[in-house]
């Protein structure tokens, strides 16, 4: 169980240092993932993270949802379980308002 409290960071800090070596976890359901999403973020939804972490949390992982409510909720269950974790403030909302995110185009019916 760690003592430290839990990290933070913005979305343009998350900016600076997303490259394709983070580990970054979008927690929201497949379908949310699929509309848009932070570039280089893997889609892991919250009850499998949850349920099996170790499979997908292996040094820093930085967490995010579509507001930064669902993925403070995991990062907090994770942190006290001893996991070095980083929840992104604002979500993929705020990022988006400020940078591109990956957007799927669906063609035909």
């Amino acid at each position: 169980m760690s003592k430290q409290p839990l990290k933070q960071l913005s979305v343009s800090e998350l900016k600076k240092i997303n490259k394709k070596s983070i580990n970054l976890i979008d927690v929201r359901e497949p379908n949310e993932f699929e509309l848009a999403h932070i570039p280089n973020s893997t889609n892991v939804p919250l009850k499998t993270l949850l349920s099996s972490p170790n499979d997908y949390i292996k040094d820093t992982t930085h967490i995010v949802c579509a507001s930064g409510s669902r993925s403070k909720k995991v990062c907090k269950k994770l942190h006290k379980k001893g996991f070095e974790v980083i929840n992104i403030l604002g979500g993929t909302s705020a990022y988006g308002k400020n940078y591109s995110l990956i957007r799927y185009i669906k063609t035909g019916k």
